[in-house]
């Protein structure tokens, strides 16, 4: 196939990913279906091969595709599906058309192969030992999602309610304002310092990430060295005009002496369209050519066994971090939260922090804006992964999304009618921060909007009735602490269950209430 249609059709299918999973991280209009979002990401090599251990089901083998695909072509996932690699390529291209009139050299480097090795051995040792903490933080899928959640998102948002601030003053009503209801600057300033790790590194050197930290890259680099066809160099046609290695996105070409570090290759074909002797080529790889002198060499593929790094653990610094509840209205009994929320379909959160790679997808989908990214209240090992939120949301009653759109298998899908039993946490009630004990006056807020009534009033003083939690009906959607008026200090909240439980079905009400989002809620 001839060298420039190769550069096209590889460009070409790297919008389409990238094009499309950007959009599943953005879209606020609800477009995207989780049927559409599962075939968008089964091509995603970590949370598929998380989902793989998670669920064994044909969805789950889209790794086992990327795997084929590297022993066939090469690093075609790196290149082409990851939408972190598009990412680094339009960076690096916008940096090449400022550094026009100063030549821009992609040359040469050496392979930082003891670094490259050393955090692939971390990413599994971690793994092994129960924590995705080191998966979450260098996860190329997980890192783009947050990316585009944090920076793409609020960009979209901002346009769509400027677009529906003009066109409502033309009386034109297609569209409604979005509004954004939490941000948390600790996650957001780990997210933004990755972002410009990242775009540093892209618009100075290409894929350097890829190839010096991305533990993806690092495997599928590797397991290349397999592959049937890649690029190679044709000593009798090679000049040695080094033109190949300024184009070279991941300095993986040696010109001087004619060598391509395949492990480092992410065939962008950029090489072969630069190279005025036809003198690099991409091509089957074990044919007798004379240019050709790389060998297979085995002792190589035992990289795993090379590296004698070992992990004692990391100790949960704050794994029952207390998280001071804010609010807005004043009430004086401080409120705090020994354990996190974590979403229906997570089972525990020992599992949910072993197997979340914190890509953000649920958080976006959430159409209640519940799940927001953790800092510490998971602990260390759970940082950035998603919780409820209880000030900016609550948990519809009505949906199951987290867990219908989730790629690993962190948060697994649920019946409908079994999630509206699995009991998240339990409503906790504060008296003393009560405006019905503190001003005298009715409230009945969090009864109201509780969907199973576990929050029920009983009489208190004269006519005023105050709230009471039965436990064995509350489900720990948040819709009462979500509900509650007084601040700084909630009257009513979730303490989480490390493991979910099931509450008993609420007989007493003839027809579970169903939450209308349209509806200013409550207050």
């Amino acid at each position: 196939m001839n060298s420039p249609l190769l550069r096209k059709i590889r460009i070409a299918v790297s919008l389409i990913f990238f094009i499309a999973t950007t959009f599943l991280f953005v879209d606020i209009f609800n477009l995207i279906t989780p049927e559409v979002s599962n075939k968008i990401v089964f091509l995603q090599f970590v949370p598929l091969v998380l989902k793989f251990i998670t669920v064994l089901s044909f969805t789950t083998f889209g790794f086992l595709i990327i795997l084929l695909l590297t022993i066939l072509f090469g690093r075609v996932y790196c290149s082409s599906i990851c939408p972190l690699g598009t990412l680094q390529d339009v960076i690096n291209n916008i940096a090449g058309r400022f550094k026009k009139k100063k030549k821009r050299r992609s040359n040469y480097l050496t392979e930082y192969r003891a670094l490259r090795l050393s955090l692939l051995t971390l990413v599994v040792v971690v793994f092994i030992l129960g924590s995705a903490v080191v998966i979450n933080l260098l996860d190329p899928y997980s890192i783009y999602g947050r990316f585009a959640g944090n920076f793409f998102r609020p960009i979209l948002v901002w346009m769509n309610n400027l677009a529906a601030y003009v066109l409502d003053s033309a009386k034109v009503y297609w569209l409604f304002p979005f509004d954004l209801k939490a941000f948390h600057i600790i996650p957001f300033a780990i997210t933004l310092a990755f972002f410009v790790l990242i775009f540093v590194m892209a618009w100075k050197k290409g894929r350097l990430y890829c190839n010096t930290i991305c533990p993806v890259g690092t495997l599928l680099g590797y397991l290349s060295k397999l592959s049937l066809f890649r690029v190679i160099i044709k000593e009798e046609d090679c000049l040695k005009c080094g033109a190949c290695a300024r184009e070279c996105k991941a300095n993986c070409i040696d010109s001087d002496n004619k060598k391509i570090d395949v492990t480092r290759c992410v065939n962008c074909f950029n090489c072969l369209t630069t190279c005025p002797t036809e003198g690099i080529t991409y091509t089957f790889a074990f044919s007798k050519n004379k240019g050709e002198k790389e060998e297979l060499n085995n002792s190589k593929r035992d990289f795993l066994t090379k590296t004698s790094l070992y992990l004692l653990s990391f100790s949960a610094i704050a794994a029952q971090v207390e998280k001071k509840i804010k609010v807005t209205k004043p009430s004086t009994v401080p409120v705090f939260r020994k354990v996190a929320v974590s979403p229906p379909g997570s089972v525990s959160i020992d599992r949910f922090n072993a197997k979340c790679t914190a890509c953000h997808l649920c958080v976006s989908a959430c159409p209640t804006q519940v799940l927001q990214p953790s800092f510490l209240e998971y602990g260390f090992t759970g940082m950035l992964q998603p919780r409820l939120d209880n000030i900016a949301g609550f948990c519809n009653f009505e949906c199951k999304i987290c867990g219908d759109v989730c790629p690993t298998g962190a948060i697994l899908p649920v019946e409908l009618e079994k999630k509206k039993l699995v009991q998240l946490g339990k409503a906790k009630f504060v008296e003393d921060n009560c405006i019905v004990k503190t001003q005298k006056t009715d409230c009945g807020a969090c009864s109201e909007h509780c969907p199973t009534k576990a929050v029920h009033m009983i009489p208190y003083e004269g006519k005023l009735v105050i709230p009471e939690v039965r436990d064995k009906y509350c489900i720990g959607c948040g819709a009462c602490e979500f509900a509650c008026p007084v601040t700084p200090y909630k009257a009513i909240y979730i303490e989480g269950n490390s493991v979910h439980l099931l509450a008993e079905k609420n007989t007493e009400l003839k027809e579970q209430q169903k939450v209308d989002l349209k509806e200013e809620f409550p207050f």
